[in-house]
């Protein structure tokens, strides 16, 4: 299997996904609140089984991708996220909204967690019992590490209280744990914060809903002094950075896969629309221009695909150049998912922007993927980095791999924005 063609099992899954997101996830992603967390939808997600393939190949207590030893199944880890994620988006994006959030919030406790952090929260994580939430953008931070500014003091030998606030946070405020990213080392750059996995009843912490465009709930969060301890700690004290960047490199391709998702419902949508729409005395699709605006839209859209699916078949063979590969994926993707959508709703007219229309939904979810997990000049900025770096290694180097430098600058300069 390559990178660049599915083989029948992966097909006829994705087919079986589309299916059941369409007759069993859509009606109760129908039900839900704008801007609350669905539980009915997440814990569906959870009986499915889907959620546990968001770390599927990736082995409890993982700290970066696996080893082409330990190649994940055809339909497990990061490519068969993509695939979980594409397949979803395409029939109800609400449920691949909810399940990419678990996994966000959750992966770090499956990757760097106690084996008491995963038994008390990832087990009904999984389940879809419990709502995972990713904390670390701030106010005055989003896409600079150095700016964060969440205040972990030390309180006693192993114990620390955060004081501060986390903003634009997906699943806040109604999430029951968070993984929280604080500096515990002032001045230290990406190199000074650590981990923190913070149930959501801790005393001090409290949480406000903002309205947002996104249909899912996003909320600030404010730390009042709040006790954390050792035992919270996800990973290593002042490694916070690694553990965030980690989880960020193995999600950042399946983001192009919702977007991708979201493009290929709008390109089947418009196909059918103008095959059979009268105009002009005859269809739609026999206008050339048209017709050329349809090609274009396929074609950058399958171009998209294969760039997510190549980023993410090579984070499962642990191959050098994963965060170059992912950000380039997750550039291209969500970039073209706007341009498509909104050529979409071009070739539809004024009927795409009825409420309820499938495209008046793509059209207002397909904005917030070029912002969140990295905007798209952040995407730009990663590129460029590893590439200079690459073109300036000395020939017996090493090329770069996902793992960040030892240096606060250049890593402060690739920070993501995750929230959303």
């Amino acid at each position: 299997m390559t990178a660049f063609s599915l083989n029948p099992e992966q097909t006829a899954w994705c087919a079986e996904l589309r299916t059941l997101a369409g007759e069993r996830l859509r009606p109760l992603a129908e039900k839900g609140e704008p801007g609350r967390v669905n539980r009915p939808l997440v814990e569906a997600l959870g009986e499915l089984g889907l959620l546990d393939r968001l770390f599927a190949g990736e082995g409890e207590g993982a700290s970066g991708p696996p080893s082409a030893s330990r190649a994940p199944h055809a339909t497990s880890g990061a490519l068969g996220l993509c695939l979980l994620r594409e397949s979803l988006a395409y029939a109800c994006t609400e449920a691949e909204t909810a399940l990419a959030l678990q996994g966000l919030g959750a992966h770090p406790v499956a990757a760097f967690g106690s084996t008491r952090q995963r038994e008390q929260w990832l087990a009904p994580a999984r389940a879809g019992h419990a709502v995972a939430a990713f904390a670390l953008s701030e106010p005055g931070a989003g896409s600079d590490a150095a700016a964060l500014a969440l205040n972990a003091a030390p309180d006693g030998p192993s114990s620390w209280r955060l004081t501060g606030e986390k903003c634009w946070i997906s699943n806040a405020p109604e999430a029951d744990f968070y993984t929280v990213f604080a500096r515990t080392t002032p001045g230290a750059g990406a190199r000074g914060v650590t981990a923190f996995l913070v149930p959501a009843d801790r005393a001090g912490l409290t949480g406000t809903p903002l309205d947002m465009l996104s249909p899912h709930p996003i909320g600030a969060l404010a730390f009042d002094g709040v006790t954390v301890t050792g035992d919270d700690v996800l990973g290593e004290v002042d490694r916070g950075f690694r553990v965030a960047m980690t989880t960020l490199n193995r999600f950042r391709p399946s983001v192009g896969a919702f977007a991708v998702g979201m493009a290929a419902a709008a390109l089947d949508a418009t196909l059918a629309h103008t095959a059979e729409r009268d105009a002009f005395g005859g269809k739609l699709k026999d206008l050339q221009a048209v017709a050329h605006q349809v090609a274009e839209m396929a074609t950058r859209t399958e171009a998209a695909r294969l760039m997510v699916h190549a980023a993410a078949a090579a984070y499962d063979r642990g191959e050098p150049d994963i965060a170059r590969r992912a950000a380039m994926a997750k550039l291209l993707a969500t970039e073209t998912a706007q341009y498509v959508v909104d050529a979409a709703v071009q070739l539809h007219g004024a009927r795409a922007l009825q409420r309820g229309h499938l495209l008046e939904h793509l059209y207002r979810e397909v904005r917030a993927p070029r912002i969140y997990e990295g905007a798209s000049e952040v995407q730009r900025t990663i590129i460029a980095k590893e590439l200079y770096a690459e073109q300036s290694a000395p020939p017996s180097a090493p090329r770069s791999t996902s793992a960040p430098r030892s240096t606060s600058a250049p890593q402060s300069a690739t920070r993501e924005e995750p929230s959303v």
